[in-house]
C-alpha cells in the first residue's frame, strides 16, 4: 500500500465517522486518538460482557470476541492498523490510552453479550470452538455433527488455549483411546461418559481424578484427556498459591488439571467445589482504585493423586475416580511413542466422541432417574450413555463416589469416632457437648479434632453429606427443652448399615434383647419427645421387630429373667428419685449416652441422656 492510498483510506474512514479530515497540503488534522477511535468503530462491533469487560468483534469476520486491552487485545491490532494507514508512523502511548478510554465508553453504550469459552449451547446443539484463526467450529446435535466455517455463537479465547484438530471419522476412535489408557473396562467406560459430558457446558461436571501409585501413568493420562477437550500449552498445573491466581487460571481455560495433588488447603477445596457448580470472584479493575470486575466461570476439572483421602468431604463428593494400574516394565512405552500415537489418533477420537455425544443428545430428554445422586445432571448424561452403549457407567460412578467418601472418612479421626458410636448404638441423640464426651478421644488429639462443642457441631455438619453416603443420617433440626433449648443431634444408622454391623452371634444378623443388654443397648429413643408423650412409634416398631426376630426367648421371658439381676443394683442410681415415679422427676446423668433399666419392667436395654425416657418403648407405648 502506497503512502497516498493509505492517507486516502484513513481520510475516508475519518470522514465517515464525522471527523474532519485534513486536506492535502494542510499540516493540522485530527489527533492520533481520534483516528484510532475512527478505525476501531469502522472495523469492530464493541460491547461489554455481563461481567463488565469490554470486547470487540470484527465486522464480517470470525465470531470471536477480542478484549480491548491485553496481549491479544484490540489495542495492539489498532496500533498496527494505524501504522499501516499512516505511512509507518506509530501512534503514541498516550493516544492509544485515550482511544481505549473512548472505546470503552462506546462498548458500555451497547447491549451486553456473553462470550463463551471453547463450548457453548445453541438451541438443541452444542457448538465446540476449534480455536483456529479462521473461527471454525463443530456443531453437534441430535442429528449428528458437522464442521462450520463460522460459529453461530460468540466465543472468546485466551493465551492458554490451543487449537483442536478437525475431527475425522477414521475407524473406531474410542478403541484407539482405550489402547492409550491404563485402566480396566469399567474405568474406561466411565471416562468416556465424562468426556462426552465435558462438551456440554450447562451442567456441573465431577472432578475427574486419576489415582494410582507411582508408575501408573497418571500425569500422562490426565494430559491426554484434557487435550481431547481443551488443548493447552500447560494442561497439567501445580496447585495455585491463592484464590486470585486460581481464578485467573480457571477464567482462561475451559478444562484444566491439577497434577500430583497430595494436600488441598481448605480455601482451594472450597474453590474447586465452587468451580464445579459455578463461581464468581470479584477483583479490582486494572488501573482503577474503586472499580471492580467479576470473573464468572464453571469449569471442567481433573486432578492426579496418590491418596484422595487427604481431601475434604465436600470435595470428595464431587470426585469421579479412575483407578490406574501399575504398568509392568516390559509393557512400558516411551513418551515420544505415546505422543505420536496420540497425535495420530486425536482427530479420530474426537469424531467418535462427537458421534456418541450426538446419540446422547437424542435420547437425553427421555432419560429419567429414579434416584438422583449428587451431580444429578451429570448422572443423567451417564444414564443416556448407558442407554445408547449398553454400559453400566452410572452404577460405576455411584460406587466410585461412595468409595471416595469412605476414603475421606478414613482420614478423619472425628468421623471415625462418630461412625463407631453410631455402629455401636444404632441411633444416638444428644448435644454437641454430649457428643464430644461420648466419642472416644485419642490420647493425642489430632489437628482436626474439635476443641469445643461449637467446633464439634460445625464439623459434624460438614461431615453430614459424607456420613449420609455411608449410611449414617445426621439430623440437627430439633432442640432440647427450655430454658437452654440446646441443639440436639440425632445420628441414625440406615437399615442396611445396621445389618452390615450387626453382631455375628445373633441369628440372621439380628440382635436379640439379651444381646442388646450385654452390649449396653443399640437404640435410643428420640430425645426431643416430651416426657409425657406416648413414645417414638418408629423406635417401638423397630425394637419390637428385633425382639420378635429372636427364636430363643420372648419378651415376657426377658422381662422375667432380667428383673432383680445383679445389673440392676449397679443401675440403681439411674432410677427415678421421686416417689410418684413419673418420668418428669427423673434426673439423668449430665452428659453422654447412658444405660439403665426400664422403671416399669426392669429390662436394662434403655439408652437415654439428659432428655431421655427411663422406660422401654413397649412400656412407653402401653402408657
Amino acid at each position: 500500500m502506497t503512502d497516498d492510498n493509505s492517507s486516502d483510506q484513513a481520510r475516508s474512514i475519518l470522514q465517515s465517522n464525522g471527523i474532519d479530515a485534513p486536506e492535502e497540503g494542510k499540516s493540522k488534522g485530527p489527533s492520533q486518538a481520534a483516528q484510532l477511535v475512527a478505525l476501531a468503530r469502522e472495523r469492530y462491533e464493541l460491547f461489554m460482557s455481563e461481567d463488565g469487560r469490554p470486547y470487540g468483534v470484527k465486522r464480517n469476520g470470525p465470531n470471536l470476541a477480542r478484549p480491548l486491552r491485553g496481549k491479544a487485545g484490540l489495542r495492539s491490532e489498532l496500533s498496527l492498523i494505524y501504522t499501516d494507514t499512516n505511512g509507518g508512523a506509530a501512534p503514541s502511548q498516550s493516544a492509544l490510552s485515550d482511544a481505549m478510554t473512548v472505546l470503552e465508553g462506546v462498548a458500555q453504550a451497547a447491549d451486553p453479550r456473553v462470550p463463551h469459552l471453547r463450548t457453548a449451547r445453541h438451541g438443541e446443539h452444542i457448538v465446540v470452538d476449534l480455536s483456529t484463526s479462521d473461527g471454525g467450529c463443530v456443531t453437534v446435535g441430535p442429528d449428528g455433527w458437522q464442521r462450520q466455517p463460522r460459529s453461530p455463537v460468540l466465543f472468546r479465547r485466551s493465551g492458554a488455549m490451543k487449537p483442536l484438530p478437525a475431527p475425522i471419522s477414521d475407524g473406531d476412535g474410542l478403541a484407539k483411546l482405550r489402547e492409550l489408557l491404563n485402566t480396566d473396562e469399567e474405568g474406561f467406560h466411565l471416562l468416556v461418559g465424562w468426556l462426552v459430558a465435558a462438551f456440554i457446558p450447562d451442567l456441573p461436571h465431577p472432578i475427574l481424578t486419576f489415582r494410582g501409585e507411582q508408575g501408573t501413568g497418571k500425569s500422562y493420562s490426565a494430559k491426554m484427556v484434557i487435550g481431547l477437550v481443551d488443548p493447552s500449552g500447560a494442561p497439567k498445573r501445580t496447585a495455585p498459591r491463592d484464590v486470585k491466581s486460581w481464578a485467573t487460571q480457571a477464567f482462561n481455560s475451559w478444562a484444566l488439571c491439577l497434577d500430583n495433588v497430595s494436600i488441598v488447603p481448605d480455601w482451594l477445596s472450597d474453590a474447586l467445589c465452587r468451580a464445579v457448580t459455578g463461581d464468581g470472584i470479584v477483583d479490582r479493575a486494572l488501573y482503577t482504585d474503586d472499580d471492580v470486575v467479576v470473573l464468572e466461570f464453571r469449569r471442567v476439572l481433573a486432578m492426579t493423586t496418590i491418596d484422595a483421602g487427604a481431601l475434604a468431604g465436600d470435595l470428595a463428593e464431587r470426585l469421579m475416580t479412575i483407578e490406574l494400574h501399575l504398568i509392568p516394565d516390559h509393557k512400558r512405552r516411551e513418551e515420544a511413542e505415546l505422543d505420536s500415537a496420540y497425535t495420530d489418533a486425536h482427530a479420530s477420537i474426537l469424531a467418535s466422541l462427537f458421534d456418541l455425544l450426538a446419540r446422547v443428545l437424542a435420547v437425553l430428554p427421555d432419560v429419567v432417574l429414579t434416584e438422583r445422586p449428587r451431580m444429578a445432571d451429570f448422572a443423567r448424561v451417564l444414564a443416556a450413555v448407558d442407554k445408547v452403549q449398553g454400559w453400566h457407567t452410572l452404577d460405576t460412578y455411584k460406587a466410585s463416589a461412595r468409595d471416595a467418601v469412605a476414603d475421606v472418612l478414613d482420614g478423619e479421626p472425628f468421623a471415625q469416632a462418630v461412625t463407631a458410636l453410631v455402629d455401636q448404638y444404632g441411633q444416638w441423640t444428644g448435644t454437641a457437648s454430649e457428643l464430644l464426651d461420648a466419642v472416644p478421644a485419642p490420647e493425642k488429639l489430632p489437628k482436626k479434632w474439635p476443641k469445643d462443642p461449637t467446633r464439634a457441631g460445625g464439623q459434624l455438619k460438614r461431615l453430614a453429606p459424607a456420613l449420609r453416603t455411608i449410611g449414617i443420617d445426621v439430623d440437627d433440626s430439633k432442640r432440647g427443652p427450655k430454658p437452654k433449648k440446646q441443639r440436639l443431634y440425632t445420628l441414625t444408622a440406615s437399615a442396611d448399615r445396621r445389618c452390615e454391623t450387626a453382631s455375628p452371634a445373633s441369628p440372621q444378623g439380628v440382635e436379640t434383647a439379651s444381646d442388646q443388654g450385654e452390649q449396653g443397648g443399640r437404640y435410643r429413643g428420640d430425645a426431643s419427645v416430651p416426657p409425657q408423650s406416648k413414645g417414638d412409634a418408629g423406635n417401638a416398631e423397630g425394637d419390637a421387630g428385633l425382639f420378635a426376630a429372636s427364636p430363643r426367648r420372648t419378651i415376657p421371658d426377658l422381662h422375667e429373667s432380667r428383673r432383680g439381676d445383679a445389673g440392676d443394683a449397679g443401675d440403681a442410681a439411674l432410677r427415678l428419685l421421686s416417689s410418684d415415679g413419673t418420668p418428669d422427676d427423673y434426673e439423668a446423668p449430665p452428659v453422654g449416652p447412658n444405660v439403665g433399666p426400664c422403671i416399669k419392667c426392669g429390662i436394662p436395654t434403655i439408652r437415654y441422656g439428659t432428655y431421655g425416657h427411663p422406660k422401654c418403648n413397649d412400656c412407653r407405648a402401653a402408657a
